[in-house]
């Protein structure tokens, strides 16, 4: 629990509500682009932060750095927006 204490107002309790989940993690590394399914996370429900273990950060850079073989390949439209 998080007090925000404000002078002008009564102190205002905040509670971290963050839940386990997978997700799919989304990067661009040299010049390509990544996704990742069923990824483990905790997310806080108030701000959709995504919070990761160091071992599943260590497990994404392993799955990219080795190049393992993709589980399906997905063509994706670039725009210019100018």
């Amino acid at each position: 629990m998080i007090v925000l204490e404000n002078p002008n107002k009564k102190n205002h309790i905040m509670e971290e509500t963050i839940i386990n989940t997978k997700v799919t993690y989304r990067l661009q590394y040299k010049e390509q682009f990544y996704i990742i399914e069923h990824v483990p996370a905790r997310i806080c429900q108030e701000t959709g932060e995504q919070y990761f273990s160091p071992e599943t950060v260590e497990r994404i850079q392993k799955i990219i750095k080795e190049e393992t073989k993709p589980l399906r390949i997905l063509e994706t439209p670039v725009y210019e927006y100018a």
